[in-house]
C-alpha cells in the first residue's frame, strides 16, 4: 500500500523581466515563477503541480500550499486518486482556510496547486495523460468530479449528464482527429509591450509563418501607441490573419468603450480583460457597445461562480480558463461544462511558465468529451520556457500535438529547479 508521504514545495522564478517577456500595460516587468510542489510517495511515482505568478507573489503563495499538506501526507494513494472529487471538496472545505477566500485568491489557488499535483499522480499511476484520463471516464464519473454548490440556478448535474452523454457518440472519432491534426493554438509572443515596432513586426510575421492564423498583441498604455503598434502588425501580418488584443484589466468601462472604438479598424478578433475581472456588469456593458468586435476574459476570474454569472449576463464572447487560476482540474471541469450549457466557445489562457503544458489537457479533453467543437477555438502559446519541463508541449504548424506521456505535464526538470530556486539558485546569485 503506497503512501504519500511529503508534500514538498519550493519557489522557482525565471528572470524575465531582463528582456521585457511577459511585459504588459497592468504587470510591467514580470518574472515568471512556479510555486512549485510534489507530492512524495513512498513508492512513486510523485506528483507535481504549480501555482504560476510573476515573482514576488511565490512568498506568499508557497506558505499557502504548505498549509494544505496535513491534507494529504499520510494518505493512501490508491483511495485518493480514487476520489479526486473528494479531495477537491475536502480541501476546499477547511473552514479556517476557507475563510481568507472563501474559493478565492492564494488559498484558493494552493487548494488547485494540490488538486492538480494529485491529478498528475493519478495519471501516471493510469499510464496516461490527464486528458486522456479525463475523457477515458464516464458520464456520471465527470459529473462526480464536480463541486456543485452555487451552481444549480445556471446548470444542474441532470443538464450536465444530458450534455457529456450528447457528446459521447463521437467521442472516438474526435480522439482520432485530435491525435490527428492537434489542436489549434494562437500565439502572443509578438505581442508584448515592451518590444520595439521592429521586434514586434518581425515576430508576427514569424509567428504566421510557423502556421499560426491568430496572434495577440498587448494593449491599454497608450491609445497612440496602440494605434501604431496595431498598424504595425497589421501590415505585417496582411488583412486575414486574426489580431486579438489584451488589456489586462487596465480600463475602466467609460475609459474602455472609445478606446476600443477607436481600434476597431484594425478588425481584432476579441479584446481580452477591458475591464476588472470581478466586473460582470462592466464586461456587460463594454461587450454591449463595441460589438461586434468580441469580449473575452478569465485569466483572473476567481472561480466557478464568477464564470457562471459572465454566462449568464450575456458578459463573454470568448471564456478563457486557466490552469492554475481556480482549484484546479475538478473547478475547471465545472466551468467546461458552463461554457458547453451556454454555447460559448473555450479559448484557455496559457503562456507563463508550464501553463501551456497543463491547460492543453483541459482544452482536448472539452473537445472529446464535452463540448465536440473545435470552431472558434484555440489555446494560447507563448514559445519560452518549455525546455524547463520533462514533458514540454509540442506545436507543429500552429497547432498543439497531443500529450502522449502520462501525467499532467507540471513536472519541472530538477536541473531547472535547482538552478531557478529564489533566492539560493545559481541564476539569481549572478550565475547564467
Amino acid at each position: 500500500m503506497s503512501r504519500i508521504v511529503a508534500l514538498e514545495v519550493s519557489d522557482v522564478r525565471f528572470p524575465t523581466s531582463r528582456e521585457l517577456d511577459g511585459s504588459d500595460a497592468m504587470n510591467p516587468d514580470p518574472d515568471y515563477s512556479a510555486a512549485y510542489l510534489v507530492l512524495r510517495t513512498d513508492e512513486g511515482p510523485d506528483g507535481h503541480g504549480f501555482v504560476f505568478t510573476i515573482g514576488r507573489g511565490n512568498d506568499v503563495q508557497c506558505a499557502a500550499i504548505e498549509l494544505l499538506a496535513p491534507h494529504v501526507v499520510g494518505r493512501d494513494v490508491e483511495k485518493l486518486c480514487a476520489d479526486l472529487g473528494g479531495l477537491s471538496r475536502e480541501l476546499v472545505s477547511d473552514s479556517q482556510l476557507r475563510w481568507l477566500g472563501p474559493e478565492k485568491g492564494v488559498m484558493h489557488m494552493a487548494v488547485g496547486a494540490v488538486v492538480n499535483a494529485a491529478w498528475d499522480l493519478a495519471a501516471k499511476r493510469a499510464g496516461m495523460p490527464v486528458w486522456r484520463l479525463l475523457a477515458s471516464l464516464t458520464p456520471e464519473q465527470i459529473v462526480e468530479l464536480v463541486d456543485w454548490r452555487y451552481l444549480t440556478d445556471a446548470l444542474t448535474p441532470d443538464e450536465a449528464l444530458e450534455i457529456l452523454r450528447a457528446a459521447e457518440p463521437g467521442r472516438s472519432e474526435r480522439l482520432q482527429r485530435l491525435e490527428r491534426e492537434g489542436y489549434p493554438g494562437y500565439t502572443t509572443s509578438p505581442g508584448w509591450l515592451g518590444y520595439d515596432d521592429a521586434k514586434l513586426a518581425r515576430l508576427a510575421t514569424e509567428a504566421v509563418a510557423e502556421g499560426f492564423d491568430l496572434i495577440k498583441l498587448k494593449v491599454g498604455a497608450a491609445l497612440d501607441d496602440d494605434v501604431r503598434r496595431l498598424g504595425v502588425a497589421r501590415a505585417a501580418v496582411g488583412p486575414d490573419v486574426r489580431i486579438a488584443i489584451d488589456a489586462n484589466q487596465r480600463f475602466d468601462v467609460d475609459t474602455a468603450i472609445p478606446w476600443l472604438r477607436r481600434l476597431r479598424e484594425f478588425n481584432p478578433w476579441w479584446i481580452e480583460e477591458p475591464t476588472s475581472p470581478d466586473d460582470v456588469l462592466g464586461h456587460a456593458a463594454i461587450r454591449n457597445a463595441v460589438a461586434p468586435m468580441r469580449v473575452a476574459t478569465g485569466e483572473h476570474v476567481q472561480n466557478r461562480v464568477m464564470f457562471k454569472q459572465l454566462l449568464q449576463a450575456g458578459a463573454i464572447d470568448i471564456l478563457q480558463i486557466d490552469a492554475t487560476r481556480v482549484g484546479g482540474v475538478n473547478e475547471n471541469v465545472a466551468i467546461l461544462l458552463l461554457a458547453a450549457k451556454f454555447g460559448v466557445p473555450v479559448c484557455p489562457h496559457a503562456g507563463g511558465v508550464g501553463l501551456c503544458e497543463l491547460v492543453q489537457h483541459l482544452a482536448m479533453f472539452d473537445y472529446v468529451a464535452v463540448s465536440g467543437a473545435l470552431d472558434g477555438r484555440a489555446i494560447e502559446y507563448v514559445d519560452h520556457l518549455h525546455e524547463h519541463f520533462s514533458t514540454p508541449v509540442r506545436i507543429r504548424d500552429g497547432r498543439y500535438q497531443v500529450p502522449i506521456d502520462p501525467g499532467s505535464g507540471a513536472e519541472m526538470l530538477a536541473d531547472s529547479r535547482q538552478r531557478f530556486a529564489y533566492p539560493a539558485g545559481e541564476v539569481w546569485r549572478g550565475g547564467s
